[in-house]
């Protein structure tokens, strides 16, 4: 092969996987699309949740207290599983 045909070989390759791909610009205005949409998203559930805190404050306490008890027996309930395995001869139930 000469080095014309190599050469004319790698510019039709590189002309086509430039038509294929992406390009730069294209990647950033949609990744910038992207993070609006997730922004707004977030921005749109805090919105909401303020408002049905707002709206049933005794409700989201209620929620709020259940997660703390939930959170504190599972901490009781690791610490004794923690506790049970640095003992020597013991044996689990």
């Amino acid at each position: 092969m000469s080095d014309d045909t190599i050469q004319n070989a790698i510019k039709t390759a590189t002309d086509e996987l430039a038509a294929v791909l992406p390009s730069v610009t294209t990647i950033e205005t949609e990744a910038k699309s992207l993070l609006a949409r997730a922004q707004e998203a977030i921005e749109d559930v805090v919105e909401s949740t303020v408002e049905a805190v707002k709206e049933n404050p005794l409700t989201a306490a209620a929620i709020a207290g259940g997660v703390v008890v939930a959170a504190a027996g599972a901490a009781y309930g690791v610490s004794k599983l923690l506790e049970d395995d640095d003992k020597p001869g013991t044996v689990s139930k």
